[in-house]
């Protein structure tokens, strides 16, 4: 395309272009992705049905979200950046477009939890790993996180207009705004001006004196490929470790803050637009907190920024309750910025640490496992506090729960990657002769 090859030898490297079209990409999928936390209570209320079972249809949406991961870095490698993106738009919208005609518990299953959860598992975090690691030398660690943000940005834009919304009109009018924006708006620029790699423009990597070079052709299966590399770094316990930590990170995020903070406040007598405002100050924060771990990943050990976050954001989740028993909305405030500034912080040093211990090249794809074991936890967590919500009357143990796990996983971030450590021999080992392993 005319305009495209224009624009690739313009002083802005392309790569900056395909950040943003990444950006607005993952933009969207975090809107759908946080929606459910506002429907939850209107769905109780029009249909009858539990919170438990309304849970657990957003717990296995987290799921898929999270088992995709580590295929669909296989499948990018293969069918590329621009296919994969363009597909997960188009289930997204129709995954949420076709949920305003739902009467049943397992029809919000199969759109919110299959479909959705699908589409969202294609622009998860691998998508921005992906793009920052082919497109990027310089600045890698600062675009990871700039992507990274591109999930709060979602929560700022979309969370108190689609809770005025359903406030006002009904969510199904929410929900159609989402699958409108996607198909519409966003699908039809990725469509033009999305490109898999330099290469496809003539240009180098951003920050690269090389040449340009054509990729390897594609080989093999690519959900074979994922199980490969899985089988390669299972092996080592510090694949395990970072499992671990990211399981954590899910559960105490996505899975429970992002799913029951608006019903627990709900819960507490704080109006649902409020509550949402909440979650969107979390998310204006985040865009902070990525941004700036990012450049932080670049500079200084990955290890210690991981422990730190975890086991800042285990105190504060450790006093939630007791802000929300005093219903504070100004110590509410002062939660949201604080855990808005930690919630995805965790990403950029944990793309970086994967990449220093298994290499560049499988990057996206071990990574990828380790993001399916996030969203697990996400899905565990997003069920489970249903069930205690619905058993117990309260979040009160949830949430009690997920800090006591947050300042272990700091505590266990702190033995990733040690030198003379087997996991660590392991893992060099596997860098330097891959057949090895």
């Amino acid at each position: 395309m005319a305009l495209v090859s224009r624009m690739a030898r313009s002083r802005i490297h392309y790569g900056w272009v395909v950040a943003a079209l990444t950006f607005v990409t993952v933009m969207i999928a975090a809107g759908a992705r946080s929606a459910p936390g506002v429907m939850i209570v209107p769905l109780e209320q029009e249909f009858g049905w539990s919170r438990a079972t309304i849970s657990w249809a957003v717990g296995v949406g987290l799921l898929l979200y999270g088992l995709i991961a580590p295929f669909a870095a296989a499948i990018i490698e293969r069918f590329g950046v621009r296919t994969m993106a363009s597909a997960a738009l188009a289930m997204i919208a129709g995954g949420y477009g076709l949920s305003t005609f739902v009467t049943t518990p397992w029809s919000l299953v199969l759109l919110w939890g299959v479909l959705a959860g699908a589409g969202c598992g294609f622009t998860a975090t691998v998508l921005s790993a992906t793009v920052a690691t082919r497109w990027f030398e310089a600045r890698r660690g600062l675009v990871m996180g700039m992507l990274t943000s591109a999930t709060a940005g979602g929560q700022l834009v979309f969370l108190p207009l689609l809770a005025y919304i359903t406030a006002a009109v009904g969510w199904r009018s929410a929900l159609g705004l989402i699958s409108g924006i996607a198909i519409l708006l966003i699908l039809p620029l990725v469509l033009l001006f999305m490109r898999d790699r330099p290469f496809d423009v003539g240009l180098a990597r951003f920050g690269s004196d090389a040449a340009p070079e054509p990729p390897a052709p594609p080989k093999g299966n690519p959900i074979a490929n994922a199980f490969k590399v899985l089988r390669e770094t299972a092996v080592t316990a510090d694949f395990w470790k970072l499992a671990a930590t990211f399981f954590v990170c899910g559960f105490s995020t996505n899975g429970l803050i992002g799913t029951h903070l608006i019903p627990a406040c709900i819960d507490h007598g704080i109006p649902e637009v409020r509550a949402a405002g909440l979650l969107a100050g979390m998310g204006m924060f985040n865009f902070v907190g990525t941004s700036a771990s990012g450049w932080l990943a670049d500079r200084y050990n990955t290890r210690y920024l991981l422990c730190t976050y975890y086991v800042l954001r285990g105190l504060s989740l450790l006093y939630l309750p007791f802000l929300l028993a005093d219903v504070s909305f100004v110590g509410l405030s002062i939660f949201a910025m604080f855990y808005g500034l930690d919630w995805l912080a965790t990403v950029a040093p944990m793309v970086r640490l994967t990449s220093e211990r298994f290499g560049a090249a499988k990057t996206s794809i071990i990574y990828g496992w380790i993001f399916a074991m996030h969203q697990l936890g996400g899905a565990i967590s997003a069920g489970l506090a249903g069930v205690m919500r619905t058993e117990l009357g309260a979040y009160f143990e949830s949430f009690l729960m997920a800090g006591a796990m947050c300042v272990a996983a700091g505590l266990l971030a702190l033995t990733i990657g040690r030198k003379g450590s087997a996991g660590g021999r392991r893992a060099d080992d596997m860098v330097a002769d891959p057949a090895r392993a």
